[in-house]
């Protein structure tokens, strides 16, 4: 049997290990999830509502103990794990706070007799599998609106933050959520199309990597079972001959390093109008030196290493690649012999179209800047990818900014600004970027039976 291992990948310091489950406890895990669903579904909304409310209230309480996991585990600065506990707060205070209004009756305007009104069910237990850049954020947007619809929630996290995975599922118990409600299950990859297909799963969810969204999206498909897949991202970000050029260059270096470069929704594809492509080269350089790699846990740090070795290894051959069929390295690239997990931040010019690193996601801090000629080619090169998840458009002019958004094959753009994310506004994206919506009302329905009630007799004649 395999082991989930937390490895602080500043040090390489292995600091637990947790053997994973064999069939029989997840057959267990399985049977719990699909009794207490039925029961948690009527618990009454108010409760489930509190249930949520207190577990904002434990992020709040604990956030440092809680954020101290994250940057041990994957990395992350002390600071933005802070802010990701805070962020995951605000969720579970989200659908708290919106819980009745998202359960209440939707009546539709039809134009036969009586009534007719949608409302929101739960479907069932669900499986998610879950990611390790953002521990804590992504499970909540998958199981808050969850547990609050009703259903209840089995994860198998990320096989390198089992640390994280057992303070959710712990923090989530003392908030009163049943046992059974929420559950973390160290299974298998093999395990997982099981328990997609059992009976007693009614859907799945996923963030991952494209080969796992195909893995898992087939797996649901054999089954019939809903899934929401979110993806990765080759995210465009485009500077037209009008932008601020230096703001723009800040923002984009910022989120180019952010999470060192590990987010799907990170901007990775720079595309320039060649009238202010060497303006915006030189202060994207100068910003993208500004972030050292450092120690993750102190407070200064604003970049820390990637999630692993092997990350930094990956990411690198990509880099090497390009290189090789001619690309430049203008500001970063490894140094040779360095084998830790810690990689520069790294500005990619003159990337042909042969290379990898052209249209795969780069997953760390890595951006590829191209140059173009006008607007239209802009659009262009943005739409030229299999992803469609994010992107960004700078411009001083705001409407003309909005209308080259319009066209922007992604899921979310943002003008002026990179794409963050909140409880309120929706998240995914088109393409093989992914299926499905997360967070606000979107991720409330997204495993919710949106029943039809038909009352056909008028209220009049039934009060006779």
């Amino acid at each position: 049997m395999g082991v989930y291992t937390s490895m602080n990948p500043a040090t390489g310091e292995v600091l637990a290990t947790y053997p994973e489950i064999d069939d029989d406890g997840v057959d267990t895990l399985v049977q719990r999830a699909a009794a207490t669903q039925r029961r948690w579904a009527a618990t009454p909304a108010q409760q489930r509502s509190a249930a949520l409310r207190r577990a904002a209230e434990i992020h709040r309480e604990r956030v440092d103990e809680l954020a101290w996991l994250l940057t041990v585990e994957m990395g992350k600065p002390i600071t933005q794990s802070r802010n990701e506990v805070k962020l995951v707060a605000s969720i579970y205070e989200y659908y708290a706070d919106h819980l009745e209004a998202f359960l209440a009756d939707h009546p539709l305007p039809i134009t036969g007799e009586g009534t007719a009104v949608v409302r929101s069910e739960p479907i069932g237990a669900l499986l998610g599998v879950m990611p390790w850049n953002f521990p804590y954020y992504q499970v909540a947007r998958f199981a808050a609106p969850n547990l609050a619809l009703g259903n209840t929630v089995i994860v198998k996290h990320s096989r390198n933050c089992p640390q994280s995975a057992l303070a959710i599922e712990e923090v989530l118990r003392e908030a009163g959520v049943p046992e059974g409600g929420y559950a973390n299950a160290f299974i298998s990859s093999g395990q997982v199309a099981g328990v997609i297909g059992d009976h007693r799963i009614a859907g799945v969810s996923l963030t991952g990597s494209e080969r796992a969204g195909e893995a898992i999206g087939a797996a649901a498909g054999r089954a019939l079972k809903r899934c929401v897949l979110e993806l990765g991202g080759s995210d465009p970000f485009l500077v037209l001959d009008d932008a601020d050029v230096a703001k723009a260059a800040t923002v984009a270096a910022a989120g180019r390093v952010y999470n060192a470069g590990q987010a799907c929704t990170a901007s990775k594809r720079f595309i320039v109008d060649e009238s202010v492509y060497e303006e915006f080269l030189t202060h994207f350089a100068d910003a993208m030196k500004s972030y050292v790699p450092a120690d993750p846990a102190t407070d200064e740090c604003t970049m820390g290493p990637l999630s692993s070795a092997d990350g930094a290894r990956e990411l690198d051959d990509y880099v090497q690649e390009a290189v090789s069929h001619g690309a430049r390295i203008v500001v970063g690239g490894r140094k040779e012999g360095d084998e830790s997990a810690f990689y520069p931040p790294t500005i990619l010019v003159d990337v042909p179209e042969s290379a990898r690193a052209y249209h795969e996601e780069l997953f760390g801090p890595v951006a590829v800047v191209h140059s173009v000629d006008g607007e239209e080619a802009a659009v262009q090169m943005a739409n030229d990818s299999v992803f469609g998840l994010a992107g960004t458009v700078f411009s001083g002019d705001r409407a003309r900014a909005r209308a080259v958004a319009d066209r922007i094959e992604t899921g979310m753009v943002g003008i002026n600004s990179l794409i963050r994310s909140a409880p309120d506004l929706p998240f995914g994206g088109v393409k093989r970027s992914g299926v499905g919506r997360e967070l606000a009302r979107d991720g409330f329905v997204a495993f919710a039976n949106q029943k039809l009630v038909r009352d056909v007799e008028a209220p009049e004649a039934a009060t006779r």
